[in-house]
């Protein structure tokens, strides 16, 4: 009989890249058919054009470069998708496409892929369509309508909580209902996607936070993207820390980097900025935070000895 071994890890499990993909969009699509409801044709066009595009990107960087073809992973589509989410209904589509451009070519693709890459790729591409055209990125419209908001929940208009909660209110496609994204955020907790712990430690700093600074706190978990970036960009598996303590600090980081941005900088918000920040430490946060290889002390004290 022969013993057959291999390099760790020992571990055999049934999920994939494509079915981990599958389920982050089944649990987008609340969220997502939310915002096609309350802000109409322009926003499904919009979520079209953006996953239309990171595929297509994906597909001409695998054809050109005659590399195995990886869009039939979803990962591609997951990252369309995502950005569409952070977009306002009513956005030029040439921006929404090279937004979705930047994110595969730029965020990825240009780091080695699926796995490789230092940041969110969506979260990426939002920063820099932010930088690049802020006057449309930051034009919302209101609910049921194509009139120009004159407020959003951020900036010059206190809400009503329920407004925020249920998602009547202008915003990007996928950020203003809190109730549709913790159906998903749920859902992926429950096919163990993901764990509680980056959406938990990221949601409380926040909510502690704004209560310590005279805040209403449940406005500020709720008002803009603090819960669609903690559950779908946060716990993104590449760019957030592998051990426990490591991902309790990482929310912690985003929380707290979302609320200095909100309280102090010129911007109303902070969710994208903070993640991007937090995802650039995720290699310092694991090598400090590492666990150490069995056998380890262990030895450490027989060359001590020997020594």
């Amino acid at each position: 009989m022969k013993l057959l071994t291999n390099i760790s890890p020992h571990i055999l499990s049934e999920n994939d890249t494509r079915g981990i993909m599958l389920d982050v969009l089944i649990a987008l699509a609340p969220a997502t058919l939310f915002g096609i409801v309350i802000f109409g044709f322009s926003a499904l066009v919009t979520v079209a054009v953006t996953v239309a595009a990171a595929v297509i990107s994906e597909w001409l960087y695998c054809t050109i470069l005659k590399k195995p073809q990886t869009v039939g992973d979803f990962s591609a589509v997951v990252t369309g998708l995502i950005l569409a989410l952070n977009l306002p209904s009513g956005i030029p589509l040439y921006i929404a496409a090279l937004g979705s451009a930047f994110a595969i070519f730029v965020a990825k693709l240009a780091f080695g892929g699926l796995g490789k890459n230092l940041v969110n790729p969506a979260i990426a591409a939002r920063v820099f369509l932010l930088a690049a055209f802020p006057s449309a990125m930051t034009t919302f419209f209101e609910p049921f309508s194509d009139t120009v908001a004159s407020a959003t929940p951020l900036v010059g208009k206190n809400f009503l909580f329920n407004e925020v909660f249920f998602g009547a209110c202008p915003g990007t496609i996928g950020e203003t209902s809190v109730i549709m994204l913790v159906f998903g955020g749920a859902y992926l907790v429950a096919r163990r996607v993901i764990t509680v712990d980056i959406p938990l430690s990221f949601i409380l700093t926040v909510f502690f936070g704004s209560l310590i600074f005279g805040q209403n706190p449940f406005y500020a978990v709720s008002a803009g993207g603090v819960m669609l970036g903690a559950i779908f960009m946060a716990t993104d598996y590449v760019t957030s820390p592998m051990t426990r303590p490591g991902k309790i600090i990482f929310g912690f980081g985003c929380g707290l980097f979302t609320l200095i941005i909100r309280l102090f900088a010129s911007l109303p918000e902070g969710v994208s900025y903070s993640i991007l920040i937090m995802n650039l430490l995720v290699p310092v946060i694991d090598r400090l935070l590492a666990t150490r290889p069995f056998g380890v002390k262990k030895q450490k004290k027989e060359a001590e000895v020997n020594a």
